[in-house]
Order: C-alpha cells, then sequence, then structure tokens
C-alpha cells in the first residue's frame, strides 16, 4: 500500500495491518507469562486457567500487545515502502479485537528530497591578516600586568593606583539574590574595573580599618549574581599593596619561555596573534559560506529535527548561564516558551546546513577514516583519563561514534568548501 502524502513534503502517513495470527501468538504468549506470575485467590502460582488470565488481565494483556506489535510493524511497513522516519510515529485508528488483525495508522515525518546546488560556485572571503607594532606593545603591556609583583606599603594611606588587599560580605539590600563573602581579594583604587563605590569609600584607608557602604551593579554587568541588584558590604582591609611591573629585558624573556631576548617573545606574540585572527576570519567566512548554500538551496525541513536542535541550543546556553553563577532556581523561572520561539529561526538555518553538508559530502565521496575516528577516541580518553577501549565501548552503546564520525564528516566537508572557494 502506498503512504499518504500530508500537504508538507515531510509528513507521511502509512496504514498497518498485523496479521491476526501474529496477534494471537503474541497474546498467548502474554498469557503464559501472567500465568506464571499471577497470584490469584483459589489457584496455586502458576495454575491458573488461561481464560482466568484473559478476563483478569484483558486490558493489561492488550496493552502489552499493542506495545510490542505496533512498533515493530511500523518499522517493517515504513522499510518495505522505502520511508526512513525521522521522528516517533503518532498511531491512530487503532483497532485490536480478540481473532482480527491489528489495524492502526501512522503519521511521521521523513526527509525531504535534497538536491544541492551551486556549493562549487561558492567564493569565501579570505582578508589579509596583519598585526600592528602598537598591538604587539599591547599585548606585551598585558603580559608585565600578568607577572606584576606586589609590595607592601608602609606609612601612609591608600591612593590612586595602590591595592587594597581585603576581605569582603556583602548582603543584597533586596532580600533577592546569594550572599557575597570573599577573602584575601586586591581591590585597585581608581582601577578601570573597579566598582566606583569601593574606590571612594576605600581611598585613604590604612591597615586594619573597616568600611561599610552599598554598592549598585548596572544592569549589563556579566557576573549575573550581580547583575542590576544593590549589596551592603562590609569590607576589613589587611594590608596595602603597590604594583609593580617587570622590565622588558632578556631576564622577562627568559621567564616567559625559551626566548633568546625579547625580539623573539615580539615575534611569537605577533605569531600568534596572527594564528587566532586567521582561525576567527576562517570560521566567519564558513559561517557566510553555508548561509549562502541554505539561501541557494531552500527547502522544507522536519519539525522533529528542529525542535532537537533548538533542545540543543537552549542546553548549550543553560549551561553557560549556570557556569556564570545563575541560580537553578532563577533557570527555573525563565520563560522556555519564548526562548524556544526565540531559537527556531537559527535552529531552521543549523538544520538546513547540516542537511546539505551531508548531501555536499556524498556528492564529493568524503567520509571519514578509521584513523580519524580512532584519533579523536585517543583525545577523548586523554581528556577523560580512561582508555581508549572503554571510551570506544561507551561511545559505541549510546551512539555516540555515530554522532562523532558525523560531526567529522561535516567538518570535512566545510573544509573542503572552504578551500575549493579559493
Amino acid at each position: 500500500m502506498s503512504p499518504t502524502e500530508a500537504k508538507e513534503s515531510t509528513r507521511r502517513e502509512i496504514a498497518v495491518e498485523v496479521p491476526a495470527d501474529e496477534v494471537s501468538r503474541q497474546t498467548d504468549a502474554l498469557v503464559q507469562k501472567y500465568q506464571k506470575l499471577a497470584r490469584i485467590p483459589g489457584f496455586r502460582k502458576g495454575h491458573v486457567p488461561p481464560s482466568i488470565i484473559r478476563q483478569r488481565f484483558a486490558e493489561d494483556i492488550k496493552t502489552e500487545v499493542v506495545e510490542a506489535l505496533v512498533p515493530r510493524y511500523f518499522r517493517q511497513e515504513a522499510q518495505k515502502q522505502g520511508l526512513t522516519p525521522v521522528s516517533q510515529p503518532r498511531v491512530t485508528d487503532l483497532h485490536i479485537h480478540d481473532g482480527e488483525p491489528l489495524k492502526f495508522k501512522a503519521s511521521f515525518e521523513v526527509l525531504p528530497e535534497i538536491r544541492v546546488e551551486g556549493y562549487k560556485e561558492l567564493r569565501a572571503e579570505k582578508p589579509e591578516i596583519t598585526v600592528s607594532d602598537a598591538e604587539v606593545e599591547e599585548a606585551l603591556t598585558s603580559l608585565r600586568e600578568q607577572h606584576a609583583t606586589f609590595s607592601t606599603i608602609e606609612g601612609r594611606a591608600l591612593a590612586e593606583g595602590d591595592f587594597a588587599q581585603v576581605s569582603l560580605d556583602g548582603q543584597p539590600k533586596s532580600g533577592e539574590g546569594q550572599p557575597v563573602h570573599m577573602d584575601e581579594v586586591l581591590v585597585e583604587i581608581a582601577g578601570k574595573t573597579t566598582m566606583p563605590e569601593f574606590t571612594e569609600n576605600l581611598r585613604g584607608s590604612s591597615a586594619g580599618d573597616e568600611k561599610k557602604f552599598d554598592v549598585n551593579y548596572p544592569q549589563d554587568l556579566s557576573d549575573q549574581r550581580l547583575a542590576g541588584k544593590a549589596f551592603s558590604y562590609t569590607v576589613k582591609v589587611h594590608s596595602l599593596k603597590q604594583k609593580s611591573l617587570p622590565e622588558l629585558n632578556n631576564d622577562f624573556a627568559k621567564e616567559l619561555g625559551e626566548f633568546a631576548d625579547m625580539d623573539a617573545v615580539k615575534k611569537q606574540i605577533r605569531e600568534n596573534m596572527e594564528e587566532e585572527r586567521r582561525h576567527r576570519a576562517e570560521h566567519e567566512a564558513k559561517d557566510k559560506l553555508m548561509a549562502e548554500l541554505v539561501k541557494r538551496n531552500d527547502f522544507e525541513v522536519p519539525d522533529s529535527l528542529v525542535e532537537h536542535q533548538i533542545d540543543l541550543r537552549l542546553e548549550r546556553g543553560l549551561r553557560a548561564l549556570a557556569a556564570q553563577g545563575m541560580r537553578s532556581e532563577d533557570l527555573k523561572k525563565m520563560d522556555f516558551a519564548r526562548l524556544r520561539a526565540g531559537q527556531k529561526d537559527q535552529a531552521v538555518q543549523e538544520v538546513k546546513a547540516a542537511l546539505l553538508l551531508d548531501k555536499v559530502a556524498e556528492h564529493e565521496k568524503i567520509d571519514v577514516s578509521e584513523e580519524e575516528l580512532e584519533r579523536e577516541v585517543e583525545a577523548l580518553a586523554k581528556q577523560s583519563k580512561q582508555t581508549a577501549e572503554a571510551v570506544r565501548a561507551r561511545l559505541t552503546q549510546d551512539g555516540g561514534l555515530d554522532r562523532i564520525k558525523d560531526r567529522i564528516r561535516s567538518e570535512k566537508t566545510l573544509d573542503f568548501l572552504y578551500h575549493q572557494s579559493a
């Protein structure tokens, strides 16, 4: 029988019929299972007549018959008709009666027919990568800051540019949010990242002083625990510190690594910055290539794949928020329906891009070798401090090996598109 095609090109519906004798065999097997387990007054365990079992457990047996036969016969019928479902089937019109075939309809999603065109005409932007002397000097200044030393100030109070070594306790004024407690933290007086209230209240202090003051944090603060909130602080000044930066000489060069002099350090800094910019430019160019490829090859994508991609995007976003310090109770208060809606357009683009890359890989016969897969497994094993055999076994069991293979294939295909576009 042919599948009924819904209006959308990704939806199908098939009618499935399970032979009556198969339904009877499955029912008889379940009756025997229930006979062994059932405890019914008046009968010894394992000796309850089948007729009593069928009567007493009719609905349970019917449910188990459906659960056993519907998925199996759905897969068989879909395979027979050359259909590959990408979603769970929605079962309707279920018909199950003693002595009759089990009948049902199943609606589900399939991949659309995809013809990828125009990918050989794609052209990527490859800007010239340059790093100025001023940028190298700025990076050197940052290195000096990282290797700064601090000495104790004696005989005077805190002034601008000095550092106060403090312990602090902060309580949210509104009652919302978690208290803040920090020990042995350095606060730069009038520093670029120092909140003005800390500078105003700690300037002129001496070791042993204790200060109480309020701080109002801006809404756009990166630390979500503090953003937009007001805190009352008690700050204890333990000591006063002065920062000293290392001189840019050969001794400092050797302290940084195997460098003969500062010229070698500058050369390495320049090369690192060029490589970072080259990598970023390539990433941006690949994003534009994929956007253009999707634009040239528009097609409908299954809702189930889009929903799965939205799940992945939200999961990554929520992990990032949690890593920034957002509490689980605050995460639960978020409007997930609005968040999902906001992720949909980008999720559609990502699903289309993945399907198109798969088609390009087919056309260009791009595949993943066992050596490439093994290198990835070994890297994961090293990262997780397990043996490569243990990692491979786990990934094989949960389907992770196939996902890794798909990812490597997509990366290789995107590299192909980028380099052939030169």
